[in-house]
């Protein structure tokens, strides 16, 4: 789990709620079925029009990435990388074959298996820099489904006060209806305020943090897999990985695998 992911939303309203209660204000004010139809209803509906449906059954999904994505390691990923150049370099590629089964990734698993089958190295990153694309496409389209609805949201928020404006103007001879015209003009575009800003685009941002954390780690792979083929140096393999990282992190890198 991403405690901060948890945490942001999370304390987004709670700090809403305290603001309401040191203002001695009523929560029930801040409760209308109409906004919650309008701002809510209409920016989902807004979403799915504007999305395919495939995308749109997903999104469970997608957010479910973005607050318990996998951790990631690119620590532990040179260390094997850098392992895989030194048996190579002793045994020869085919002896990679034993540790093919053994890895978690499909996309390192892949690209080892290529090398140890005799692939050309164009092919080779070809192929993985293909699957590089598809997963930053993949990534792109999750994160535009928050980026959409974050803009529909505050969208229907207005115009949800436009229609309790009308309500409020036409009605204005009956001052009991004033109050309720008034109310939905104004909640609805709080609600659309706090779903696009509390919700939906911290989730986009921290999916576009988790797709840069991805393919960082697989041009990580990228460049290891290759290398390997190349019968590089196991330190020259690792000075080319640890070079993908910041310089607070090559230093433990580099006292792992040694000189």
């Amino acid at each position: 789990m991403d405690l901060a992911s948890v945490l942001g939303v999370g304390l987004a309203f709670v700090f809403l709620m305290l603001g309401i209660i040191f203002a001695n204000g009523d929560f029930g004010l801040f409760v209308d079925p109409a906004s919650i139809m309008i701002t809510v209803g209409g920016s989902f509906a807004g979403l799915l029009g504007s999305n395919p449906l495939n995308y749109i059954l997903g999104i469970g999904k997608i957010m479910r990435f973005a607050f318990f994505a996998p951790e990631v390691n690119p620590k532990d990923l040179i260390i094997t990388l850098v392992s895989f150049s030194e048996k190579a370099r002793r045994e020869g590629l085919l002896a990679l074959e034993d540790n093919v089964d053994e890895l978690d990734d499909d996309f390192l698993k892949s690209g080892i298996r290529l090398v140890v089958d005799g692939t050309d190295p164009e092919l080779v990153r070809r192929v993985m820099e293909t699957e590089l694309e598809y997963v930053m496409e993949r990534h792109d389209r999750g994160k535009k489904l928050f980026d959409d609805w974050a803009l529909f949201a505050p969208a229907f928020g207005m115009i949800g006060t436009l229609m309790g404006l009308i309500l409020m103007m036409v009605n204005l001879e009956d001052k009991a209806a004033i109050g309720p015209g008034m109310s939905t003009a104004l909640i609805t575009t709080l609600y659309g305020a706090i779903m696009a800003n509390a919700i939906f685009m911290p989730i986009a941002n921290k999916l576009e943090f988790r797709a840069q954390e991805e393919v960082l780690m697989k041009l990580i792979m990228i460049e290891g897999t290759l290398s390997i083929q190349a019968g590089d140096n196991p330190r020259i393999v690792r000075d080319k990985l640890i070079a993908f990282l910041e310089p607070s992190q090559r230093g433990e890198i580099t006292q792992e695998v040694g000189d």
